[in-house]
């Protein structure tokens, strides 16, 4: 059984497109990418992935839901995972196309499992992206994985993590874990992470390049490490 993972959040500027980037390196070679973000397709722009943007903006710039058709399809008919990265901008037409499709129970009678990814971040972004994730575990029946991204700070409200709270109490047989982004020294591996996603580079083109040094390229194996050993402890077809 095949699983789409759809990385879904409201706020923009949170690591998402980061976070499909790790997803597509961690999934299998021959899952399928689509980017359907209208005005910041990050996700395309990493070539080493090879993403498919679906434009779903009109000529009058405007959100066409009926777009996401064509993303369906191929996803309906592709025989390994599925993996996308929809926009903070097209996160609502996303979501509204998804109900009023039944889209998550018509993709799981098709045979396939759906993985919902949302993120979390520290700082003044905390509360709306608490908000947002709240927000999915209410309204969807797909199994979540929460992404803690600590760029900005803990993600902690009032000293209480996620894990901590009632929402989190409330719909935990529907979490299926969550992946912590470890906050690190801004000077080392602040840098290199900067310097890797702003030239599109996977983990691998990094190790391959002559441009980094050896411990450039052992604190981004580090990272890589970290969250793909986190990921081996979640079972994507388990529900």
């Amino acid at each position: 059984m095949s699983t789409i993972h759809l990385v879904l959040t409201g706020k923009g500027g949170v690591g998402k497109s980061y976070i499909s980037t790790i997803l597509a390196q961690y999934l299998p070679p021959d899952t399928f990418c689509g980017d359907t973000d209208p005005s910041n397709p990050t996700f395309t722009s990493y070539k080493a992935i090879g993403a498919r943007h679906f434009n779903i903006m009109t000529d009058d710039m405007n959100i066409d839901k009926s777009r996401f058709d064509a993303l369906m399809d191929i996803m309906l008919e592709h025989e390994g995972d599925c993996l996308v990265d929809n926009g903070s901008s097209s996160f609502l037409p996303m979501m509204a196309y998804i109900l009023e499709n039944n889209v998550i129970d018509f993709l799981q009678e098709a045979g396939k499992t759906v993985v919902i990814h949302s993120v979390l971040i520290g700082g003044l972004g905390l509360e709306e992206t608490t908000r947002g994730v709240s927000s999915l575990l209410q309204s969807q029946v797909a199994p979540i994985v929460i992404w803690e991204n600590e760029l900005y700070g803990p993600v902690e409200m009032n000293g209480m993590r996620f894990a901590d709270t009632d929402a989190y109490s409330k719909h935990k047989e529907r979490i299926l874990g969550i992946v912590r982004i470890a906050a690190r020294g801004a000077d080392t591996y602040g840098k290199d992470l900067h310097r890797m996603t702003s030239q599109k580079l996977t983990f691998d083109e990094v190790d391959q390049s002559t441009e980094f040094g050896a411990f450039n390229k052992q604190r981004m194996r580090t990272v890589r490490r970290d969250i793909f050993k986190q990921l081996d402890q979640l079972d994507f077809s388990a529900r």
